[in-house]
């Protein structure tokens, strides 16, 4: 009884970022489970079912091709989910070890890294992320390290500046003063108190990752058709958007709700872990 209490106290305080929880779960899951949940394949046209409305046989139309969309808005959650959330850690991953050595040795090592972590800000990441795609060529991978690198500046300025104001803290003076090693004071000193602020960042821009993919995706620049993928889906239904809105109206709502609900599950972190907004 009591983890269900814990459970219910909890929706009660942070009752958006619950709910957005159990809704981006059962997306994850539906994407994950696409073909136990539906018996049409994503990819194989049926031209005589092509352009049909909305109806009970399929629930959300069909494309220009007779594909069934719901199973495509299914299929199609995966490479953004994926992109997503590999992005993400890939930027995080790479932001935590640069912030730390920045910030850690300092010198002329940070003063470089820094101008290196502004240049990429100065440009906008959507754009940052397209020249890189443009460079490389379209596909998931690509995709993947063409956001991931967008977004590294973001992760490595905030470490920088976690790390910044931990050094100066009396207990990592202490583990300086009794011989302890850099690894040793980084991993049990500074790297547990840096998670906290990490984990409401990286909610935070896995929404904007998903939105970057499904850009991408929308230009041309993401996965290759006929793989379903939400931006690609919208930007290929906007030709029939007055004789059949109901295609690219899906997984746009798709991409809305996804990135609704990691925003409130980031603003729920954010209220939880910030010791400042706890008892707010």
């Amino acid at each position: 009884m009591r983890p269900i209490q814990n459970l219910i106290r909890l929706r009660r305080k942070y009752e958006l970022a619950f709910d957005s929880t159990i809704f981006f779960t059962l997306i994850v899951l539906a994407a994950l489970f696409a073909p136990i949940l539906t018996p049409y394949n994503p990819t194989i046209p049926n031209i005589p079912e092509r352009l049909q409305s909305p109806n009970l046989v399929h629930p959300f139309g069909t494309d220009e091709f007779g594909r069934d969309q719901l199973t495509r808005v299914l299929y199609g959650g995966r490479p953004i989910l994926i992109t997503g959330t590999l992005s993400v850690l890939f930027a995080l991953s790479v932001g935590i070890v640069i912030g730390v050595v920045s910030a850690y040795w300092g010198g002329r090592l940070d003063n470089m890294l820094m101008r290196l972590m502004d240049i990429m800000l100065s440009f906008p990441a959507i754009l940052l992320a397209i020249l890189i795609v443009a460079s490389l060529g379209s596909g998931l991978t690509n995709t993947i390290i063409a956001i991931a690198f967008s977004m590294v500046p973001t992760f490595a300025r905030l470490v920088r500046s976690i790390v910044i104001t931990l050094v100066k803290e009396l207990y990592i003076l202490s583990a300086q003063s009794i011989g302890a090693t850099d690894y040793q004071i980084i991993m049990k000193h500074i790297f547990p108190n840096m998670i906290p602020p990490i984990i409401v960042q990286a909610t935070a821009m896995l929404a904007v990752a998903i939105s970057t993919s499904s850009a991408l995706s929308f230009l041309g620049l993401g996965v290759e058709p006929p793989t379903p993928d939400w931006g690609l889906m919208v930007s290929e239904g906007q030709r029939l958007i007055f004789d059949a809105p109901y295609i690219p109206f899906f997984p746009g709502a798709a991409i809305t709700i996804t990135v609704l609900c990691v925003n409130f599950i980031g603003d729920g972190l954010r209220d939880h872990l910030d010791p400042t907004l706890r008892n707010r």
